[in-house]
C-alpha cells in the first residue's frame, strides 16, 4: 500500500502538526518501502480530543450496532487479506506464506469474534438486590507493538470498540503501514468519526505523549517489561488504569513419556516462527537427563532447515541484539549445536535459526528474553527439578507440556506460573484468554476476558 503521509484524526487523513517524518524499511533487503508522519504531543492530543468528543455517542451506541460495525470491519479486512499480508511482509520481513496464514488470517478471525461477542455479551447482570452495569470505561490508549503488527492492533481495538469505547493508536515506528491500512479498514466499515484515530509516532515521544495524556482512562500496552514498568508508572501518576503484555521466556517441556521427536520439531517450529519475534515462544526446552543426547541431536538437524525459511529480524539494532546474545551464551560456556552470529545473507537483517546446548537454568540465554531464532536445551533429572526450571524466571506468559498420556501434562501444566500452556501442541485459541502473570504483564486479551479489560462495573441497588 501507497503510505499516507498524515494522522487518521476525527475520520480523516489529516496532516500532522510537525514536519517530522519516520522512514519504514524493509528489513530484507534494506529498502526504504514508505514515510509516515512522526507525530508529536501535539497530533497526540488532538486525538485524544477528537475520540473524548466521540466517547458519549458510541458508549450508548447499542450494542448490536456496535457488533454490526465490527462485522464490517472484519469484512473489509477478509476482502484485503492479500493485502495486509503483502504490507507486513514488506515492513517486517515476514516470509509471504506465513504473513497469509498468521498475520493477516488471526486477526481477521479476532475480529469477527468480537464482533460476535458485542452481539451476545450480557453488559448487564442481576445480583441480589442489585443490578449491575458493564460500561465502556472511556478513551483507550493503544501501544502496539511491531512483531505481530496488525494482530496486536486488533487485539486492542476490536474489543475496545465492542465495549464502547474510543480509541487513540500509537503502532510501533517500524511497521505503522498496516496499521495506516487498519485505519482506511476502520473508515470503510462506517465507524462514527473520532471513535478510532491513529497517530504515527515515536515510542518515547508520541507513546509517552499518549500514556500521560489526562483524557485517556486506560492505557493498553503491548511490548518489553523494561517499557512496561515506565508505562505503568507514567499511567500510575494519574490513577488511570493499564493493560499489560510484556516479555517471556516460556518453557516447553518435554516429559519423559512423550513422543520425543514431535515435541522437539514442534518446538523447534514454535521458536523460529516469526523469526523468533513471538513474545509467547518456547525459547527454554527442558529435556530429561536420559533423552537429552537425542532431544539435541533431533533439534540440531530441525534448526538446520530453517535457514532459508525464516524472514529477517526487523531491524539493525534488533540484528545487533540478538547476535550479541548469542555471543554472550558462547563465552558463559552453553554449546552451539546450530546457526551462530555468521550473516546468512549478504544484504538485510537476517539471523541463523540457532540451538544452543548444555545451558544451565542460570545463564542469560536462560533467563532473558532474546527476540530473535534462538533456542535453549536444558536437561532435568525429575519432574520437580523441571517444575523449578519452568518456574525460574521473572517471566510467566505462556508455554508448553508433553507427555504420553494427556493427563500427565496437564498435571505439571497445572503447577506452572504461567498464563497459557499448550498441551500436546494444542491448537490457538483466539476466544482463550492470553496474559501473563509475574513480568509478563497485568491483564487479558482476547475473547470475553479481553473484552472486560475494557469495561468498568457500576452496581444500582433496588
Amino acid at each position: 500500500m501507497k503510505a499516507h503521509d498524515g494522522i487518521y484524526l476525527d475520520g480523516a487523513w489529516r496532516p500532522a502538526a510537525g514536519q517530522d517524518v519516520i522512514e519504514v524499511v524493509n528489513p530484507a533487503d534494506e529498502q526504504i518501502i514508505g514515510r509516515v508522519p512522526a507525530a508529536g504531543p501535539e497530533d497526540v492530543d488532538a486525538a485524544v480530543r477528537a475520540a473524548r468528543a466521540a466517547l458519549p455517542a458510541w458508549a450508548a451506541t447499542p450494542p448490536a450496532e456496535r457488533a454490526a460495525r465490527l462485522t464490517a470491519l472484519r469484512d473489509v479486512l477478509a476482502a484485503r487479506k492479500d493485502e495486509i499480508a503483502e504490507t507486513v511482509t514488506a515492513e517486517l520481513g515476514s516470509p509471504l506464506p506465513f504473513s497469509q496464514a498468521v498475520h493477516a488470517a488471526v486477526p481477521i478471525a479476532v475480529a469477527g469474534s468480537y464482533a460476535e461477542l458485542a452481539a451476545t455479551h450480557s453488559f448487564e447482570e442481576k445480583v441480589g438486590n442489585s443490578v449491575v452495569h458493564h460500561e465502556p470505561i472511556g478513551v483507550v490508549g493503544a501501544i502496539t507493538p511491531w512483531n505481530y503488527p496488525l494482530h496486536q492492533i486488533v487485539a486492542k481495538a476490536a474489543p475496545a470498540l465492542a465495549a464502547g469505547c474510543t480509541v487513540v493508536l500509537k503502532p510501533a515506528e517500524d511497521t505503522p503501514l498496516v496499521a495506516q491500512l487498519f485505519a482506511e479498514a476502520v473508515h470503510e466499515a462506517g465507524f462514527p468519526a473520532g471513535v478510532f484515530n491513529l497517530v504515527t509516532g515515536l515510542g518515547p515521544v508520541a507513546g509517552q505523549a499518549l500514556a500521560e495524556h489526562p483524557g485517556v482512562d486506560l492505557v493498553s500496552f503491548t511490548g518489553s517489561t523494561a517499557v512496561g514498568r515506565q508505562v505503568a508508572a507514567t499511567a500510575a501518576a494519574a490513577i488511570k488504569k493499564v493493560a499489560l503484555e510484556l516479555g517471556g521466556k516460556s518453557a516447553n517441556v518435554i516429559l519423559p513419556s512423550a513422543d520425543l521427536a514431535r515435541a522437539v520439531n514442534v518446538g523447534v517450529a514454535n521458536v523460529m516462527s516469526n523469526s523468533g519475534q513471538t513474545c509467547s515462544a518456547w525459547t527454554r526446552m527442558l529435556v530429561h537427563r536420559e533423552r537429552y543426547d537425542e532431544a539435541v541431536e533431533l533439534a540440531a538437524t530441525a534448526a538446520a532447515k530453517y535457514g532459508d525459511r525464516i524472514g529477517p529480524v526487523v531491524n539493525a539494532k534488533q540484528q545487533a541484539r540478538v547476535r550479541g546474545y548469542i555471543e554472550r551464551g558462547v563465552a558463559e560456556g552453553a554449546r552451539l549445536v546450530a546457526g551462530g552470529t555468521e550473516t546468512p545473507h549478504e544484504r538485510g537483517w537476517f539471523v541463523s535459526p540457532t540451538v544452543f546446548a548444555d545451558v544451565t537454568p542460570e545463564m542469560t540465554i536462560a533467563q532473558e528474553e532474546i527476540f530473535g531464532p534462538v533456542l535453549s536445551i536444558l536437561r532435568y533429572e525429575d519432574e520437580e527439578d523441571a517444575l523449578r526450571i519452568a518456574n525460574g524466571t521473572v517471566y510467566g506468559l505462556a508455554g508448553a507440556v508433553w507427555a504420553g498420556e494427556e493427563a500427565e501434562a496437564v498435571a505439571f501444566a497445572r503447577r506452572m506460573d504461567t498464563g497459557q500452556v499448550d498441551i500436546n501442541g494444542g491448537r490457538f485459541n483466539p476466544l482463550a484468554p492470553f496474559g501473563g502473570y509475574k513480568q509478563s504483564g497485568v491483564g487479558r486479551e482476547l475473547g470475553a476476558h479481553g473484552l472486560a479489560e475494557f469495561l468498568q462495573t457500576k452496581s444500582l441497588q433496588f
